[in-house]
């Protein structure tokens, strides 16, 4: 929850190689947090809402501890922070802490990815995450369903805020080319707006980056190299990426874009 970003100074947090480093350390919170669902089975069962009885409610139970993980992170003030967001509105409860009215950075906006992330999160990543090679696939592990859900939420919560970074670097950009995007913009170019943040170089060694941690960080100790031993698979990281992470949030960035001219002079 806490957040390495530099919040307070504006000018800080809109700099394009602040944001990268920021991106580079969350690249490390999403590959230790995949590491730890993989220990556990797929557990299918803890997605399907009504599959475990659960006190006045019919989510699934991953959507019950996440809900209630939001409900209470709310109320210290978690979705206070510019770079939080939830996936549940109706867990935000009044914080017991005092406000903070933190300097105004981003553009007003309701761009919220978080129901997609969380679709293609249950339905594509986690039955790559957790088949570990060497074995065969594990099946139900009800001892586990509370570990699971917990990893899950983790995950989750460490891959909104990586899209959601999205938002700054949007802005960032906006603010080093305004005349460019205001007519991007002004036509509905969506796909000018992609094509203007899109950075090939970038990506690419964004995802070399993430390969060679992954190689590193899901080998065990001493057996680095054995295939049997691995805690995750490089291209399940890699592939967590490359088809979801930087398409996704390149939606973020496009949809922040389209709203970034409301209430200024050159709507």
């Amino acid at each position: 929850m806490d957040t390495a970003l530099d919040i307070w100074d504006p000018e800080t947090s809109l700099s394009l190689p602040h944001i990268r480093s920021q991106l580079i350390r969350l690249e490390d919170t999403v590959l230790f947090h995949l590491i730890e669902r993989a220990q556990f089975p797929l557990n299918s069962t803890i997605y399907r809402p009504g599959a475990l009885p659960l006190p006045a409610s019919h989510l699934s139970f991953m959507d019950w501890v996440l809900h209630a993980q939001e409900e209470l992170q709310s109320r210290i003030r978690r979705y206070q922070s510019p770079d939080e967001y939830p996936f549940f509105d109706d867990a935000m409860a009044t914080p017991i802490l005092p406000e903070l009215q933190y300097p105004k950075v981003l553009w007003e906006n309701e761009v919220n990815v978080n129901q997609e992330l969380k679709r293609r999160y249950i339905e594509e990543v986690l039955p790559g995450v957790c088949r570990q090679t060497g074995r065969a696939e594990r099946g139900e592990a009800q001892e586990n369903y509370g570990s699971a859900a917990t990893a899950d939420v983790n995950c989750l919560q460490s891959l909104s805020r990586r899209v959601h970074f999205g938002k700054f670097v949007a802005e960032s950009k906006f603010r080093k080319e305004t005349e460019r995007f205001v007519g991007l913009i002004r036509s509905g170019d969506r796909k000018g707006i992609d094509e203007a943040i899109t950075d090939k170089a970038v990506e690419a060694k964004v995802l070399e980056r993430l390969r060679v941690k992954a190689e590193m960080y899901g080998a065990d100790p001493g057996m680095v190299g054995s295939e049997g031993a691995r805690k995750i698979q490089g291209e399940a990281v890699v592939g967590l990426y490359r088809d979801l992470v930087i398409p996704l949030t390149k939606v973020v960035e496009v949809e922040y874009l389209m709203a970034r001219l409301k209430g200024t002079e050159w709507e």
